[in-house]
């Protein structure tokens, strides 16, 4: 299917103007939750849960990938004995 030939214009200027608008939005001090955060010292839990959860999904990821690659070791050891 192919595109009409005025489409991809109209779509790269809605893309190009929406860019425009965003950076004329008015500049904030900050985000309150973060500078409340910050002041009382919470923000270190969150950045340990955040690294918790990081961590936590790397150990999966990796123990997973042993547990495949067993598999594929064994998968091909049993092909090759009914080969025989």
């Amino acid at each position: 299917m192919r595109l009409p030939f005025r489409l991809p214009f109209l779509l790269a200027t809605l893309l190009f103007f929406s860019q425009n608008l965003m950076a004329q939005q008015p500049a904030t001090d900050g985000i309150e939750m973060a500078d409340r955060l910050r002041a009382d010292g919470k923000i270190w839990v969150v950045v340990a849960v955040i690294a918790a959860v990081f961590i936590g999904i790397i150990v999966y990821l990796i123990r997973l990938d042993r547990q495949i690659g067993k598999l594929e070791k064994d998968v091909q050891e049993k092909k090759k004995q009914y080969s025989l």
